[in-house]
């Protein structure tokens, strides 16, 4: 399987652009704030054939250049319905003002074409064959993508705002639950092999093992270990 992937825009979210290989069809995971040129760039040096794009949830700092993208190639959005609605209103996603400024920068509303996620769905685009785990706590609607191993490349979890290198998403947002969020770890994250690659929305690559290993998050969920400090770990997202 072939990923290149960049942090783009104002909050630093990763996008990424996922095929079989080079010169293959590809499907392209959450283009936030100004990551249109980002993925064209990525796209003619990799001389991919975008076929969708995939959304693990609804903030803008993933889904600002879903417009654009999708219009550039016409392929459709895919997003859970319980964060739909977060593409033609994100401030009230947010709970606050997103600034003139910012907002002068961001095309709100839905592409031509939405398609709605469901748990445990399989989608085979591109030639690839990803699995759709619901994942609330962070947003209502959010949810992972995780790819199967095949020969010696290990599985990938995209993991959105689910999980980070170090700590999890906040949950502070509307539509935002602690007490889900670690079931969804508990759920998505924890049977996972631990040879796991996580692509997560910000930050760096990690795996599942060394998470299940260090994150006090997921040691609390696995009830492994003594996390009494958990708060003080700071959670990221928007």
């Amino acid at each position: 399987m072939f990923v290149a992937g960049f942090p783009a825009g104002a909050w630093g979210t990763n996008c990424y652009l996922v095929a079989p290989a080079a010169g293959e069809e590809c499907v392209i995971v959450d283009p936030g704030h100004e990551a249109a040129r980002g993925v064209e760039d990525l796209i003619r040096e990799h001389r991919l054939k975008p076929v969708a794009v995939l959304l693990t949830h609804g903030h803008i700092d993933h889904i600002a250049s879903v417009v654009p993208v999708c219009g550039a190639r016409n392929v459709p959005a895919w997003i859970h319905p319980a964060d739909r609605y977060m593409m033609a209103d994100p401030e009230r996603a947010l709970g606050r003002s997103l600034g003139q400024q910012l907002m002068g920068s961001i095309t709100v509303g839905e592409p031509d074409e939405v398609r709605e996620l469901e748990d445990g769905g399989v989608l085979e685009l591109a030639g690839l064959k990803l699995t759709v785990d619901h994942a609330p706590g962070h947003t209502e609607g959010s949810v992972t993508f995780r790819t199967p191993a095949h020969g010696e490349v290990p599985p990938v979890l995209f993991s959105g705002d689910l999980l980070f290198a170090g700590s999890i998403g906040r949950t502070d947002l509307p539509g935002g639950d602690t007490a889900a969020i670690m079931r969804s770890l508990a759920r998505v994250c924890l049977p996972l092999d631990d040879a796991t690659v996580v692509l997560s929305g910000h930050g760096s690559q990690t795996t599942i093992g060394r998470e299940r290993a260090t994150n006090p998050y997921l040691l609390q969920v696995a009830g492994s270990a003594d996390t009494g400090g958990t708060t003080a770990v700071p959670r990221r997202g928007m």
